[in-house]
């Protein structure tokens, strides 16, 4: 087995936890992958949280110095899921030390702040990552195979969505994801950023958007540092303002033909985690949802057979179920998407080869959302186009 890789995570809340327990199952899962990891040090601006996940994960080491994870000599690979307005920096300083990057979504505030930090990580030439994790599920890559493969015939129809309540109720939150300073977009860099990904991957390049958005909640109780996610609920308390969005609705175009609307929304009632996808093409449709996530809905007719819908299990012939369950219909979990996706990330770092979706990918997520942000200004159709 190569010597382990060196881990360091920046960023010890909710996301940072799940990235430490999948660098530690990696191992576990993919042993005939040969990756070892060390849980090197993490860090948080909160020292209780930084000393609760190094006990938990076992890192050697924990600090309130990010800063500390970029320069310490073992590390190999950094985390960085922090809120928005910080991966900038940290990708930069992540990628000038010489070091792998593994960046959660949508890496920055805005499109601008995404395409600087993927030149920066060109620049370095260093390998990228990011959190793109849907992409991961087994019925998922067994879904974009068969469109590969010709299955569907030519694409007509797209429709990607993510319905959440997350944020419904008005007494969740004011965490920073509510804060265009912080986060930069609201629903439109945290949820249809995973829209758009999913449907580069599935259907192709966008070639035109015209958008509109609504914020239905326009202040939510302060948040309290140290403590509050982006799920917990105050009933009372002094209020802040909500400065950008909760839903955003597109028409989308595109390159190859497809026709596609896109919807996004994190106030919903009645949808928990409906990231989901409907495609149809000339010779047969199918469609997914994280709702029902080990579950792919497959329309093949075939000649001389009635048709209708097939609903397909995640199973052991699916890209990765093996290495979790060895039976269908025993199904994976959010945690098992991101090993996967982390197991990806340091198989390219293994390799010396740049993996997918990197921040290459990211960028192409964020032409789009800069396009979307224009129709909210034009009113119209706009085309996407590189960030200059």
């Amino acid at each position: 087995m190569a010597n382990p890789i060196g881990v360091g995570v920046i960023g010890m809340g909710w996301m940072g936890e799940v990235h430490s327990r999948s660098y530690n199952n990696v191992p576990q899962r993919f042993p005939d992958s040969e990756i070892a990891t060390r849980m090197v040090i993490c860090a948080d601006d909160s020292d209780a949280r930084a000393g609760k996940a190094q006990i938990s994960y076992g890192f050697e080491q924990c600090t309130t110095d990010w800063q500390a994870v970029v320069d310490h000599p073992d590390v190999d690979v950094v985390s960085v899921t922090t809120p928005n307005y910080l991966h900038g920096e940290m990708v930069a300083a992540v990628a000038a030390a010489g070091k792998h990057v593994y960046c959660e979504k949508p890496v920055g505030r805005g499109p601008q702040e995404t395409a600087a930090a993927a030149a920066a990580a060109e620049k370095a030439g260093i390998l990228s990552f990011v959190g793109y994790n849907y992409r991961w599920a087994p019925v998922v890559q067994q879904a974009r195979q068969l469109i590969s493969d010709g299955k569907l015939g030519d694409l007509t129809h797209y429709r990607g969505r993510f319905l959440t309540g997350y944020a419904n109720s008005p007494h969740g939150v004011l965490s920073w994801r509510f804060q265009d300073d912080m986060a930069g977009f609201g629903t439109l860099g945290d949820l249809l950023s995973h829209v758009i990904d999913m449907s580069h991957m599935i259907a192709g390049p966008i070639k035109r958007v015209v958008g509109n958005r609504h914020t239905y909640i326009p202040q939510r109780p302060l948040a309290t540092t140290g403590e509050s996610t982006h799920f917990s609920v105050q009933a009372d308390g002094p209020m802040g303002d909500v400065t950008n969005e909760d839903y955003v609705g597109l028409l989308v175009q595109f390159e190859n033909g497809t026709q596609g609307t896109f919807e996004a929304c994190r106030i919903i009632k009645g949808k928990d985690c409906d990231m989901a996808f409907e495609v149809n093409g000339t010779e047969g449709a199918l469609d997914w949802s994280f709702e029902r996530m080990n579950e792919l809905h497959l329309y093949l007719p075939c000649e001389g057979q009635e048709a209708g819908y097939t609903r397909v299990h995640s199973g052991p012939n699916h890209p990765n179920h093996m290495e979790f369950t060895p039976g269908p219909a025993m199904g994976l979990g959010y945690d098992d998407l991101k090993t996967i996706e982390a197991h990806e990330f340091l198989k390219s770092v293994v390799a010396g080869k740049q993996g997918q979706p990197g921040l290459a990918e990211a960028v192409a997520v964020a032409e789009v959302q800069a396009a979307v942000q224009r129709s909210w200004e034009s009113g119209g159709w706009e085309d996407v186009k590189g960030i200059g």
